[in-house]
C-alpha cells in the first residue's frame, strides 16, 4: 500500500470530522466486524473455497478491513511499514524456510529432520 493511498483513507476520514470516534477499542471491534462480513462471503461455499463467483464482495469486504486497519495504525501513532516489516522478521524466525516449506504446522510444531 502506498502513501498516497493511506493518506487518501486518512483524508476521507478527516474530511468527514470522524477521528473522533476513531478510538482503537472501537477500530479494534470494526476490524473484527469487517473481517466476519469478509469470512460471511465464504459461508455455505461447499466445494468453492476461492468463492470466485463472489470476487467483487471479498474486494470489498477486504478493502474495509484494511481502511480500518489503516485507521487503527492511525489512531495508534504506528507506522504500518514498520510494524509489518518487524512481524515478516519475527515470522522468519519463527519459520525457518529449511522446516517449514510446503507444512501447515505452526511454528512449534515443526520438526528439524
Amino acid at each position: 500500500m502506498t502513501q498516497d493511498t493511506i493518506n487518501k483513507i486518512l483524508q476521507f476520514r478527516d474530511d468527514r470530522n470522524w477521528n473522533q470516534f476513531h478510538n482503537p477499542k472501537d477500530l479494534a471491534i470494526s476490524i473484527s466486524l469487517e473481517a466476519a462480513e469478509l469470512l460471511e462471503v465464504f459461508q455455505w461455499s461447499a466445494e468453492d473455497v476461492n468463492c470466485n463467483e463472489k470476487m467483487d464482495r471479498i474486494r470489498e469486504e477486504l478493502a474495509d478491513v484494511v481502511n480500518y486497519c489503516v485507521l487503527m495504525a492511525d489512531a495508534c501513532g504506528l507506522d504500518l511499514d514498520e510494524i509489518v516489516q518487524a512481524k515478516i522478521k519475527k515470522n522468519n524466525e519463527k519459520y525457518p524456510v529449511e522446516l517449514a516449506k510446503g507444512s501447515k504446522e505452526k511454528y512449534n510444531k515443526l520438526k528439524k529432520s
